[in-house]
């Protein structure tokens, strides 16, 4: 897989835009507000719209109002497949139905910017995605397991099976 500038210029972005967002975080916000809540990854399998199926790898900021059991996560996911990548930078929300400490299902929705890049050429594109996903949470002393199914309707509309880890912070 070669690196081309504009996906190294990109994955820099998405990580630093992940990283300013985590430095809001740390500041204190009023009870009402989100606040981080955790961090983690996830793996999966990919399929593609006319491509092969592929492993995509994401990481993720949760964060969670206090006794909410509404969720923000921003994230970033990266897949290649047929010499074409992309990296996502998301804005998820989710619901999860039982209290926390609870193994619970969970629906969510959200946007993501999609990077989109031919390896071996100067041709890219940047498309917005719509993001529809539900699984099942399940906790663990100081993190919490996850399973999901996840659509991203775009240009190339992707479906995934993914499972994961977030790892609590602070208060959760």
């Amino acid at each position: 897989m070669s690196w081309t500038p504009l996906l190294r210029l990109t994955v820099a972005s998405s990580l630093l835009a992940c990283l300013c967002i985590a430095g809001i975080a740390a500041t204190p916000a009023p009870a009402s507000a989100f606040g981080m809540s955790g961090f983690g990854a996830k793996l999966g399998y990919l399929t593609p719209e006319n491509l092969d199926g592929t492993m995509a790898i994401s990481g993720h900021l949760e964060f969670a109002q206090p006794a909410s059991r509404l969720h923000l996560i921003p994230s970033v996911m990266f897949w290649n497949s047929n010499n074409l990548s992309d990296v996502s930078a998301n804005a998820d929300l989710y619901y999860h139905f039982a209290p926390e400490g609870l193994m619970t299902p969970y629906v969510g929705a959200g946007l993501g910017v999609n990077f989109f890049n031919h390896d071996g050429s100067d041709q890219s594109a940047t498309k917005l995605g719509a993001n529809f996903f539900g699984g099942l949470r399940l906790p663990a002393a100081g993190f919490h397991y996850f399973v999901e199914g996840r659509y991203t309707a775009s240009d190339i509309s992707q479906f995934g099976v993914m499972g994961g880890i977030t790892f609590h912070s602070g208060s959760h």
